[in-house]
């Protein structure tokens, strides 16, 4: 599937010009994400089995990142590019039937392979989550961005809210300062 970065680093996809992260699955990852620990061997009860390399279906994308950012068994906080802990347990997300057996791991798992040119039935439940999530109204994005003009600081202060920014990265997001500017400009003018 054809896509392209824009000008500020979106990821735009052709087939979902609505979904627009900003950090490619190689970027997640090198920045420091899940404690290291996103792709370390599981039980998954979803598909009721041990599983375990699965981040070698894109083995590419990792080279040069040490395993301590991938396959842990240990989260660790400080490999997270916040130093922060932030998210659930895989066990968590099972029982609130988020994973679905096509992606036991997830939905990093999912946008992997979506990036990848994957396109399945799945793909419309796991945008409209990254949209409320991350997306231009998502919840997480909003909140962060009210807690950096709340403190009057810059939009990559990264000692505003590290388990937001944290979150947002898992997410493939990191805010930039175009979307700040927009969102502040919006949120100025619904308070006239």
């Amino acid at each position: 599937m054809a896509m392209h970065r824009d000008a500020e680093g979106r990821v735009i996809f052709e087939d979902w010009p609505d979904f627009t992260p900003n950090l490619t699955p190689r970027e997640i990852f090198q920045s420091g994400s899940f404690g290291g620990s996103y792709w370390r061997p599981i039980r998954s009860s979803v598909v009721g089995k041990e599983l375990s390399g699965q981040h070698l279906e894109f083995e590419d994308w990792w080279e040069g990142i040490p395993d301590s950012l991938l396959t842990s068994g240990v989260y660790d906080k400080s490999v997270n590019r916040y130093g922060v802990k932030s998210g659930s347990s895989l066990e968590m997300w099972e029982s609130k039937g988020w994973i679905r057996s096509e992606d036991p791991y997830g939905w990093v798992q999912w946008y992997c392979r979506f990036f990848s040119g994957r396109r399945g039935p799945d793909d419309e439940r796991q945008v409209k989550r990254w949209k409320a999530f991350a997306g231009e109204r998502g919840r997480f994005r909003s909140q962060l961005i009210k807690k950096i003009i709340a403190r009057e600081a810059r939009f990559d202060d990264g000692s505003v809210s590290p388990v937001i920014r944290q979150s947002l990265q898992h997410w493939g997001y990191r805010l930039i300062e175009s979307d700040f500017e927009q969102a502040s400009l919006r949120l100025w003018e619904k308070s006239f």
